[in-house]
């Protein structure tokens, strides 16, 4: 049903243009471009392939992607769950290595 404004169809609609969606090369032009300024300020890469990167630094996790127009997104968040718990394991073998360390030093008398 039309409103009441319009009497009649109208058939002379344009189609929207093609999409031309780009290629992993220029993704991965575009990512490298995306990834320098955080990279030169420390963030380091935990995984790459060729349309998206996660980056962390400190207690942030950096997601950087590259859509099929060649568009960058780019979206910070928090450590995951699995992340604070290995890091916590390793500060635990950390510290159990280094008093293993102390009291076989004591043992042989060194300290």
């Amino acid at each position: 049903m039309l409103p009441e404004n319009h009497t009649e169809l109208t058939e002379n609609r344009t189609p929207p243009p093609e999409i031309e969606p780009i290629g992993l090369e220029q993704a991965q032009a575009i990512l490298q471009r995306a990834l320098a300024p955080y990279l030169a300020d420390g963030w380091r890469v935990l995984e790459r392939n060729p349309t998206m990167a996660r980056l962390t630094r400190g207690d942030r996790n950096l997601d950087v992607r590259v859509d099929l127009l060649g568009e960058v997104e780019v979206k910070e968040s928090a450590l995951t769950p699995l992340q604070d718990s290995g890091r916590l394991v390793a500060w635990m073998l950390l510290l159990t290595s280094l008093l293993l360390a102390l009291a076989i030093a004591a043992a042989l008398g060194i300290l």
